[in-house]
């Protein structure tokens, strides 16, 4: 029954909410989702809260965001020089909007249904283990070119194996807006983004 819900919840919904443009974008259906999830999660059996604050190392998540933005940085100069740093060199009141509010209003919230609710609601049936990972990251799976769909995969796969080790959400959600704001800063943004910028 379970398996049943989660289709219905991560591809049949999200599915409909594509097919039918709802106006304002995903942010305000992932906000009403979060405020939900925090009620669900505060009275689900055996969900530990300090898991939405507690904190850990975060040397290991520096590391590796500091290794993969060198190597991403250089794959656009070498192969998209044009829109390297784009939006912060044509935009940049809204990169800072952007860096400054991403992480409230989209990550901690997506971390919020795709690591913490997803991983607790559905272990009876798929396990807290690679195959919960890979779960996580396959709800990603919306984006219309191959490079944001192997980059959500990637990314979905490292924050949720990521919150299984730490059981924090506040790490995981740092690591996220790292990655995201990185993402948009270096001149990705139009493979992640279903607005505009320019």
């Amino acid at each position: 029954m379970r398996l049943v819900e989660y289709l219905l919840l991560f591809f049949g919904l999200v599915g409909v909410h594509i097919a039918v443009h709802v106006p304002g974008g995903p942010i305000p259906v992932l906000l009403v989702a979060a405020v939900a999830i925090v009620f669900y999660l505060r009275r689900a059996t055996g969900f530990d809260r300090a898991t939405f604050w507690r904190r850990g190392s975060l040397r290991g998540v520096l590391l590796l965001w500091a290794a993969v933005t060198v190597l991403t940085v250089a794959a656009v100069a070498v192969f998209d020089r044009a829109h390297l740093f784009d939006l912060p060199r044509h935009q940049p009141w809204l990169w800072l909007a952007i860096c400054v509010l991403y992480p409230l209003v989209s990550v901690y919230p997506q971390e919020l249904l795709f690591r913490a609710f997803l991983l607790h609601r559905y272990s009876p049936v798929f396990g807290s283990g690679r195959k919960a990972a890979a779960l996580a990251a396959a709800a990603h799976l919306l984006f219309g070119n191959v490079l944001a769909v192997v980059a959500t995969i990637l990314g979905g796969w490292l924050f949720a194996r990521r919150y299984q080790r730490t059981q924090s959400l506040l790490m995981v959600s740092v690591e996220h807006a790292l990655y995201g704001i990185t993402i948009l800063t270096v001149g990705l943004g139009q493979y992640f983004y279903h607005g505009r910028f320019q």
